[in-house]
């Protein structure tokens, strides 16, 4: 069992920029690939971004590749997101995700089916 609670979201303006963090609690984390998904007003949730159990490799959405990136600190069971230039199209509710891999260094995980565990979300809002 994984306990995952987001932080560090806000109202900022265009051009700004967050991080989000994911603490995870519990004993799987450093064995899991971590997503981060969002949900904008009206629409269904996406994915955005993922990272392997060691932090190797990364994988990301077009619509945020080069200005998000994604990073985790297994020694503090945390995962973050880190989003430039912002804009309001980045508006949403913003979740974390666990996806127990074991030893696997797989991930390309990109889908909301093939996660464990979920946090409750943090808004993120941009004004333009």
């Amino acid at each position: 069992q994984v306990q995952l609670v987001e932080s560090g979201g806000g109202l900022v303006q265009a051009g700004d920029s967050l991080r989000l963090s994911c603490a995870a609690f519990g004993r799987t984390f450093s064995s899991s690939a971590m997503g981060w998904f969002r949900r904008a007003p009206g629409k269904e949730r996406e994915f955005v971004a993922v990272i392997n159990r060691s932090g190797s490799s990364t994988y990301y959405a077009d619509s945020v590749k080069g200005r998000f990136t994604i990073s985790r600190d297994n020694a503090k069971n945390t995962v973050y997101l880190q989003m430039n230039s912002l804009n309001p199209e980045d508006t949403a509710v913003y979740y974390c995700a666990a996806k127990f891999t074991g030893v696997s260094n797989t991930y390309f995980y990109t889908g909301e089916y093939e996660y464990n565990f979920w946090g409750q979300g943090t808004q993120v809002t941009v004004s333009s």
